[in-house]
């Protein structure tokens, strides 16, 4: 296995076990958020300073618009998705997030003017089946609230798409750059937002989640994204998108494993509907872009 995947598949195992870690902090959700940012902001900037890169301010204003965008919606994607996994198990807020190229799908007519196809829509559909045998098999009870947490779960899918395309408008800064100015500017839009409604909340934090919020915000946010835009800088978008799956197949292992949570088998044949559908869309996509160039 070549360098560069070795590095793709430790961040996506990283970034499958982040439950764990937001479980045990005992902070609410925009707190958690908020203090994810700062730390994995600190740590990207150590990285640049080290490397000593730095960022051209010409390039920060040229980019101002869709830098604020995409801050603006990686902290809201932090905070729904924390949140869902208060109102659902892990297994269902994973599963659900994994809309998100779904959401890229239907707003790339919008926002790029691409087609969108039959095929795709069949995709779309796919993953909407997909999500009606999760909900309609997960019932309320005394601890969860699943259509909640699952809609909270596709709030943040949303807002990752747009994070994604915000980034996608980003021009003349590399992986690294890039990540650092987001986290830094979804931190500082979180820091009002935070004081204003349940405070910063440091009275509260006592050992275990001190090292749960030290572990998700420089392992799970530094790390994580340091490795995840170097790897994929070496290998193939393809290659990329595949091993990206290993995210929520390890977040559901993660869920069954260590929080004890019960997955039904449909439910199971629901999330490989929707992981089938994303692939799928992924798969094809790259091989269509493969004909149209070998064709020109």
């Amino acid at each position: 296995m070549s360098n560069g995947k070795v590095k793709v598949v430790i961040a996506m195992l990283i970034f499958g076990t982040i439950s764990i870690f937001v479980k045990n902090i005992d902070l609410a959700t925009n707190q958690i958020a908020f203090y994810r940012g700062a730390l994995g902001s600190l740590f990207l900037w150590g990285t640049l300073l080290v490397r000593k890169e730095r960022i051209p301010m010409p390039l920060i204003k040229a980019n101002a618009k869709f830098l604020l965008l995409s801050g603006f919606a990686v902290g809201m994607n932090w905070i729904l998705l924390f949140e869902a996994y208060r109102y659902t198990t892990v297994s269902n807020a994973t599963l659900s997030y994994y809309f998100q190229p779904i959401f890229m799908m239907l707003l790339a007519p919008i926002i790029f003017k691409e087609s969108l196809t039959v095929k795709k829509l069949g995709y779309v559909l796919l993953a909407m089946l997909g999500m009606f045998l999760i909900i309609g098999v997960s019932q309320n009870n005394g601890t969860y609230n699943h259509p909640v947490g699952v809609g909270f779960g596709l709030a943040a899918a949303l807002f990752y798409a747009i994070a994604i395309i915000s980034n996608k408008k980003v021009t003349g800064l590399s992986g690294i750059q890039l990540t650092s100015l987001t986290l830094v500017i979804a931190t500082v839009i979180l820091i009002p937002y935070v004081a204003l409604t349940s405070g910063f909340g440091l009275s509260r934090l006592g050992g275990t989640s001190i090292l749960a919020l030290l572990i998700l915000g420089i392992i799970h946010t530094g790390v994580a994204y340091v490795l995840m835009f170097s790897g994929s800088q070496e290998i193939e978008s393809q290659t990329f998108a595949v091993l990206s799956y290993i995210d929520p197949v390890t977040a559901i292992a993660v869920s069954s494993i260590f929080l004890q949570e019960d997955l039904s088998t449909l439910q199971v044949a629901g999330g490989m509907l929707i992981l089938a559908a994303a692939f799928l869309n992924e798969y094809t996509g790259k091989r269509e872009k493969a004909v149209s160039v070998g064709n020109d």
